[in-house]
Order: C-alpha cells, then sequence, then structure tokens
C-alpha cells in the first residue's frame, strides 16, 4: 500500500509523518520550530513545513498529503495573494473587544450570545477569526482596505503546497470553517451576513470540502531543493513495509482541518469519547452526532474531520502552567511532578488559579492567575507544584462539566498532548475528573490525524481507514471532590489587569 503524509502545524513547531496508508504504521517523521509570539509571518510555517518536510525524507514517495493546523489564525491575502500583515494567532486577546462588540450588535447579553449559538454554534471570543477582522478593520484601515480573501493558516498552507494557484484555489474543511464564526455547522454553509458585519465587506473565503475531498495536487516545484529537484531524503526511518508510490506521481492534496479535529481522528475517537488535550493551551472536546449550540459561550459547537461534530471547551493555559511552576521553583518538569505526586490531595487547601496569560474559558482576557490558601505550612515547593497541577486540571474539568451539560456523552476520557506526559498529571487526573483515564503512547496524534485523513483520500470509503492506537493505559483512583470545591471559590477571586495597576 502507499505512504502518505500528515502535517501537524502548531504554534510551537511543525511536525511531519509519514505512514503506512492501511496499517498507520510510522514509517518516518521531521519537525522544525516556529517562532514565538501572538502573530506571526506566515511565511515563516512555510520554511518551517519546508524544514520539516525535508527532515522527514520527503515527498517524493508519498500518495497523499494532508495540514492540520493552529486554529483561528487570521491569513489575509490581497488580490494577487500577497500577505498583507502578519497573521493574528489564537492565543492573541486584542481582539477581545471587538467580540464584546460583536454580541452586542446581536442585542446583547443573553440574547446576543444566543443569537451567535443558534448562527454559528459559538458564541464570539477574542481567539475567533471574525473578531480578528473586526478588529483589523478598526484599527489598520489601510492594511485592511487591501484585504481580498481571508483563509486560515492550515488552509493557506495546503494552498501554497498546491503551487497557490490563485485565490479561487484557496481550500477548507468543515472542521477547521467551524472555528472562524462565520460559518455553520449546523447548516453547512458561511454566514456572508456576517462575515460582513465583523468586517465591513465581503471577503473571499476558501471552499469548504468534504472529509475525504481532495484540495488539489501537489504542485513540486515549490518543494524543490537548491538545485532544482525535491529535497533529498533525510528522514529518520521509523519502521516500513509499505510500498512507496512511484516518485514523481501526482500527490493528493487532503482537505486539511484543524488541530483538535485532527487530534480527534489521531487518537480514533468515536462518539461517546471526550478527549483532553493538554498543550498550549487546553482543550476538552467531545465526538458527536449533533450539533452544540451553547448560549453561555463555554462550549464552542465546533464541526469535525469526519462529518459529524466537535463541541469543545479551550482554555489558553495548559502545559505552560507547569513551565511556569517549574521556573518559579527552579526544577525541571519531572522534578516538578515528583514534587506534586509528595504532597496531598488538595495541597493542604493551596490552590492555583492558573489564568497566567488572560482567559477564554471563562472568557477573562485580561485577569490573572492566583494563589489562595497560602500559609506556613503550604509554602513548600511540593504543595505549590500540586497547586499547579491541580488547578490546571480543574480548569479542564469545568470544561467537561460544560460539554455534558450541553448532552455530550463522556464514555471514556482520552488524555494527550505534551502536559499528558508528566506522572503527576497522569495519576491525579482521575481524582480531579471523578473518573478513570485513558492515556495513549506519546505520539504527534494531530500529525497522525492528519495523515490518516490523507490516508482516506488516497484509499477512498466511507470512513476513515482503521489505524489502532496500541499502547494506552488506564489510570483510576479515588475521587477528590474537595479539590475542585476549593478551586471553584477561589476562581472568581482573580483580578482584573486593569484593576492591578497602582
Amino acid at each position: 500500500m502507499p505512504l502518505v503524509a500528515g502535517v501537524d502545524s502548531s504554534t510551537q513547531s511543525c511536525k511531519v509523518v509519514v505512514r503506512d496508508a492501511e496499517t498507520g504504521a510510522l514509517v518516518r517523521q521531521g519537525r522544525a520550530p516556529h517562532p514565538d509570539g501572538t502573530e506571526v509571518d506566515p511565511e515563516a510555517w512555510w520554511d518551517a513545513l519546508r524544514a520539516a518536510i525535508d527532515a522527514a525524507g520527503g515527498l517524493t514517495d508519498v500518495a497523499a498529503v494532508s495540514v492540520a493546523g493552529q486554529q483561528h489564525g487570521m491569513v489575509c491575502l490581497d488580490d494577487a495573494g500577497r500577505v498583507v500583515r502578519p497573521a493574528l494567532l489564537w492565543n492573541d486577546t486584542r481582539s477581545a473587544d471587538a467580540a464584546a462588540d460583536l454580541i452586542a450588535e446581536a442585542g446583547g447579553g443573553e440574547a446576543g450570545r444566543r443569537s451567535w449559538a443558534e448562527a454559528t454554534g459559538s458564541v464570539p471570543v477574542a481567539s475567533f477569526t471574525a473578531t480578528k477582522l473586526r478588529w483589523l478593520a478598526r484599527h489598520e484601515p489601510d492594511r485592511a482596505a487591501r484585504v481580498a480573501a481571508v483563509c486560515l493558516p492550515h488552509d493557506w498552507l495546503t494552498w501554497r503546497l498546491a503551487g497557490a494557484p490563485g485565490l479561487d484555489a484557496l481550500r477548507t474543511d468543515r472542521g477547521d470553517a467551524s472555528g472562524t464564526g462565520y460559518w455553520s455547522p449546523r447548516t453547512g454553509a458561511y454566514r456572508f451576513d456576517l462575515l460582513e458585519q465583523a468586517f465591513g465587506r465581503r471577503l473571499r473565503v476558501p471552499t469548504v470540502l468534504g472529509p475525504a475531498d481532495a484540495a488539489g495536487t501537489l504542485d513540486r516545484s515549490v518543494l524543490a531543493g537548491p538545485g532544482g529537484s525535491p529535497a533529498a531524503s533525510t528522514g529518520t526511518a521509523t519502521g516500513g513495509g509499505a510500498t512507496p508510490a512511484p516518485a514523481g506521481g501526482t500527490v493528493l492534496l487532503g482537505p486539511g482541518t484543524g488541530d483538535n479535529a485532527a487530534a480527534a481522528l489521531g487518537v480514533g475517537a468515536g462518539p461517546g469519547d471526550v478527549v483532553v488535550s493538554i498543550g498550549t493551551s487546553g482543550t476538552v472536546f467531545a465526538v458527536s452526532d449533533a450539533p452544540a449550540a451553547d448560549p453561555g459561550g463555554a462550549v464552542a459547537g465546533f464541526a469535525d474531520a469526519t462529518g459529524r461534530f466537535l463541541p469543545l471547551v479551550c482554555t489558553l493555559n495548559a502545559a505552560r502552567v507547569l513551565d511556569a511552576a517549574a521556573a518559579m521553583l527552579g526544577v525541571g518538569l519531572d522534578e516538578l511532578s515528583d514534587l506534586a505526586l509528595a504532597a496531598p490531595p488538595g495541597a493542604d487547601g493551596l490552590v492555583l488559579v492558573p489564568y497566567l496569560e488572560g482567559e477564554r474559558t471563562p472568557v477573562r482576557p485580561l485577569s490573572t492567575g492566583a494563589l489562595h490558601g497560602l500559609t506556613l505550612h503550604t509554602a513548600t515547593p511540593a504543595h505549590l507544584a500540586r497547586a499547579a497541577v491541580e488547578g490546571m486540571l480543574c480548569a479542564l474539568a469545568d470544561g467537561l462539566d460544560a460539554l455534558t451539560a450541553q448532552g455530550a456523552r463522556a464514555d471514556r476520557i482520552v488524555l494527550v498532548g505534551g502536559g499528558a506526559r508528566a506522572a503527576a498529571v497522569r495519576r491525579i487526573a482521575p481524582q480531579v475528573f471523578g473518573r478513570p483515564v485513558l492515556v495513549p503512547p506519546p505520539g504527534e496524534y494531530v500529525a497522525d490525524g492528519a495523515a490518516r485523513q490523507a490516508a482516506w483520500v488516497a484509499l477512498g470509503g466511507a470512513t476513515p481507514p482503521a489505524w489502532p492506537v496500541t499502547g494506552t493505559q488506564e489510570y483510576a483512583a479515588e475521587p477528590v471532590p474537595a479539590v475542585r470545591r476549593r478551586y471553584a471559590a477561589a476562581r472568581d477571586l482573580t483580578v482584573d489587569r486593569s484593576d492591578a495597576t497602582p
């Protein structure tokens, strides 16, 4: 069977995996870093994608490739397809006021939130593309006047792989389109009226493809090395057995998707599964057969990459809460985990509210983190480490509650992401979530999901190929409800940055 490639163009880096299309066996992989910041020149993503492809041994022998990318990022193009300004990323909160204005224009309060939830499945927050377009129109009118089209990070990279063949060739999928704020998962159509409301005029947007539709074909010249030939194979081989596609043959481009929808594909999530992903951001999402519309705004009613739906709760602060705690204590992440497990459940009343960079859920873009219950007894490294892990998990547990309140089933909880590799997170999570968790082996599940989508495009069929996930471990522990009770009491005492200035 042929090989396929999957790309994860995340906030921090670009990862590429090459897998057997039928079995999912990993053949080789590569990665390259992205620059820091909440706005980035998309050319940096392109450079990283080319470097990661080269590190993964190139694409000369694959039959299809799909790109998964960070959601919501605003990539604006002019009539010639040139990038107008650095892309605003999902974690850029400068458009918080724009989100509030859009809700107010829809009636304000509960009426405004309900109007947006019914129209797009989600209530606007600073992360969504629509709010960033409103910010651009108001704060950078000269740049806004040059914009002819808007797309998302994965859309733009797929378009570049196709050779950037004109704005009409921009393509996206249901999963990523559902995070823009101007596409409806319920109807499967753009809401151009909402796009015009946000930006002031209509823009070109990518065509939304079905889950296994091809977005075009790879233009091999865009990956050519200095000598004009495709980049040489320099990746690390980790397996084999697949029959490569003939060199120089047509390489199909999958529709791609957002990172969370790809992660769901990568771990094989289905209805009844809740995935908790602990990366730069924290996400809690469920695969559902019905669309969600939460007027409270906690649950975003996204679509998934298979034709179903993906109600999702996102927090801005996840694994970096652990990074911050480790930096405060002057230890590494492994030692932080050991310290956390040395303290008792509940950290003897020490509670960390982890809103270190503002927060998306709940909507508190100007909030700060806070530490409550500090006494002489709890002023120890172990107590602080435990409070950091529990605070991060409590924020995600609030998301789980919001999902189930919207009717999502939680038959299984699957814990993934870089933060899930910490022993303390694995062992404390069942105490906070109140149920066992399944932890697959460490892997690049977003890139794997993109590769599985590419295999679906290459092989055809009504469903994606079944790729087994082996080596999953189950962690169970007695629930400790007091942890979440104390967290809930402290959560609403956080400080707004505007109130913290002397």
